[in-house]
């Protein structure tokens, strides 16, 4: 159950979308540790939606539901400020390294910004169910399930941030900047699209 719900997590991390584009931006900002970082707030995040699954709380999908517009407006106003402060942003010098406060806030503003999408919780019931074959899962069930999750999850921005920037980095410092505005472009793009959705158009 562990591998399965591994390739799960793998899964649910790949593919690109405001995560990914944070991830890159400040791995070619900072270095792989900084966009490691970034994604290792997803993973955390997805780990902790696979706990609320698994654990079948019917309470959190009622709370998931209830806050589903608020949680959404909120993470369009933290897509729109990470998108603006990419753009306004000075170039960064190639090896710039930030400090271990960088990359306590780059963790904590994913897990924030990844958690602002509650309804995650019903996709993760599902596979917990699938995985379970529609019976309750015992707790060693749930821990694989959940430290599944994580790992998949943890894998892909491993990958992204050091096999990835590894890529990114031949591009030049012209490059970088190139790439990093045009990941700042398309963050403010998915939190106006964030607005739209929440604001029912």
């Amino acid at each position: 159950m562990f591998w399965q719900a591994m390739w799960i997590g793998l899964a649910i991390a790949a593919p690109v979308g405001p995560i990914g584009l944070l991830c890159i931006s400040r791995t070619l900002r900072g270095g792989p540790a900084l966009g490691l970082a970034t994604g290792l707030g997803a993973a955390s995040a997805d780990a902790l939606f696979a706990l609320a699954g698994v654990c079948g709380g019917s309470l959190l999908l009622a709370w998931a539901s209830a806050l589903s517009r608020p949680l959404a407006w909120a993470g369009c106003l933290l897509l729109a400020w990470l998108g603006w402060s990419t753009l306004r942003r000075p170039p960064a010098r190639e090896g710039a390294m930030d400090g271990e406060s960088q990359l306590g806030r780059a963790y904590l503003g994913t897990l924030a910004l990844t958690l602002s999408n509650p309804m995650t919780i019903v996709s993760f019931a599902a596979v917990a169910a699938g995985l379970s074959g529609g019976l309750p899962l015992t707790a060693a069930g749930q821990a694989q399930v959940v430290a599944g999750v994580f790992s998949g999850s943890a894998l892909w921005w491993l990958l992204l941030a050091y096999g990835g920037g590894a890529l990114l980095s031949r591009l030049g410092q012209q490059g970088r900047r190139g790439l990093d505005i045009a990941c700042g472009m398309l963050l403010l793009a998915m939190a106006a699209a964030l607005a739209w959705k929440a604001a029912g158009g």
